[in-house]
């Protein structure tokens, strides 16, 4: 009984910002078509982004190092805080370098994801849904072969194309929510 009374407040919590929530959605819809039609600028946005992630995450981790106590701890914390620092200074100094490498490492987890996928499709068969993780697992590994294919050529326009993808999904998404609450009385 009380789940279906947190739900009802969900809910009308979910209704009564469904207008923001499809504005919200309809805007990340326009910022990922605009930024698909450029995908070299939003490649280097993605790679100035996580460049300067990096950098902020690597300077408090750096900072936050010499609190902790103990030789292996100490100097894995600042290990780590150093390679992000690094790797931070790099993708800002190198933009496009640092999406050729970004890209790299996408492929590499599309290959892995998609390995496990598979693997876990055939695992969960002849259960529902078993097909859809198989769908998932190769389109996954496609994605990981079309980057490897064509990388690092492809680096300049892949980080760009599938982030402003995944706006364009995220905003419909949120679009279908909002009309799906407002439709629930």
């Amino acid at each position: 009984m009380s789940d279906a009374g947190t739900g009802s407040i969900f809910h009308g919590r979910l209704r009564a910002s469904s207008t923001g929530l499809f504005w919200l959605g309809l805007a990340m819809t326009i910022l990922g078509i605009t930024a698909l039609v450029f995908p070299f600028i939003s490649t280097l946005v993605a790679a100035l982004l996580v460049g300067w992630s990096l950098l902020f995450s690597g300077a408090f981790l750096f900072a936050g190092s010499f609190s902790i106590h103990g030789t292996g701890p100490f100097f894995g914390a600042l290990l780590l805080s150093l390679l992000s620092l690094a790797g931070g200074v790099f993708l800002l100094w190198n933009p496009i370098a640092g999406a050729v490498a970004l890209t790299l490492v996408l492929g590499v987890i599309f290959l892995i994801q998609g390995a496990f996928e598979i693997f876990f499709a055939f695992e969960m068969r002849p259960h529902p849904g078993w097909v859809g993780m198989l769908i998932s697992g190769i389109a996954s590994a496609v994605l990981a072969v079309l980057i490897a294919a064509g990388w690092p050529g492809i680096s300049l326009i892949a980080l760009g194309i599938l982030l402003n993808v995944n706006f364009i999904s995220t905003g419909v998404g949120y679009m279908l929510v909002s009309r799906g609450t407002r439709s629930v009385v």
